[in-house]
């Protein structure tokens, strides 16, 4: 039987090191989920994760059980998130207008050729997965954690204002914007949300092996290790919702990425180092 997240902690300040590390076990994916999502880039994502977890270790002491630990250890992630400088994949990131512009020059241009060494079923998923993520970067960071709390992460209003530390009336405003931002520019430009479309990933990803932003030989997301699913939903289920269940469903269809399995092993050692002294 799995022991509940709050024993873990309270073992934990009570200096048990192998509850401490379990405990690391059990949210490390949420956060380093949450954290790929906020800052679309693995390695930079890697990084912001293990200063979160550091932050979650240093400060149990803070920890009151008043809510459950998984909104604390939340509102430790989006506080780090959205006060962190911006990453590369932010730096880089277009507005809505300019990756309209951007399609639209692109599918009128010359198709390139299809390099036959090349698995484009894999690239296509690639520029699925490269698409969704680079619309929540389209969005300001507030409202981007709003709606990766809400619609990918199932937080309830209640609980996610919680989280951000705002009232629930200002959250539901938040993700509102955010909802209608997106919306409105997948149902304008995304053959997934609406099949009159241009844009489709099959046609857009030779486009953007030419342009560099997807590397064949090294596909960011599609080879991201991930957890499996206890049920898949197929994207043509999205023609059965209407369009706020679609755009859920459109970002949940994002995997559930593995955080590197090498996090307890650097937590360990900065622990026996003293670099890290947790409450006890």
């Amino acid at each position: 039987m799995e022991i509940p997240l709050e024993d873990l902690v309270q073992l934990a300040k009570e200096g048990h090191k192998e509850s401490l590390e379990g405990l690391i076990s059990r949210i490390q994916d949420r956060v380093y989920g949450l954290a790929l999502r906020m800052l679309g880039n693995p390695a930079d994502a890697e990084d912001a994760a293990q200063e979160i977890l550091i932050k979650i270790i240093t400060r149990l002491n803070s920890f009151r059980a008043e809510s459950k630990f998984t909104s604390w250890a939340f509102r430790v992630a989006t506080n780090h998130l959205l006060t962190t400088r911006k990453r590369r994949a932010e730096i880089r990131a277009m507005s809505f207008e300019e990756h309209v512009a951007w399609v639209e020059r692109e599918i009128v241009a010359d198709r390139p050729t299809l390099q036959p060494n090349i698995e484009w079923a894999l690239v296509q998923q690639e520029a699925r997965l490269l698409c969704i993520q680079s619309m929540l970067l389209c969005l300001s960071r507030p409202l981007r954690i709003a709606y990766i709390l809400s619609d990918v992460f199932d937080l309830k209003s209640q609980e996610a204002a919680h989280v951000l530390d705002i009232t629930p009336a200002a959250y539901r405003k938040r993700l509102a914007r955010a909802r209608k931002s997106l919306l409105t520019f997948l149902s304008n430009h995304c053959h997934f949300m609406n099949a009159e479309n241009r844009c489709r990933c099959e046609r857009v990803a030779p486009l953007a092996v030419r342009a560099g932003a997807i590397d064949p030989e090294k596909l960011v997301f599609t080879q991201h290790p991930c957890r499996s699913r206890e049920k898949e939903l197929p994207l043509d289920y999205l023609e059965q919702l209407d369009s706020l269940q679609r755009l859920a469903a459109l970002f949940k269809s994002h995997p559930d990425y593995v955080a590197p399995n090498t996090y307890l092993e650097t937590l360990r050692d900065l622990i026996n180092k003293g670099r890290v002294v947790y409450f006890q």
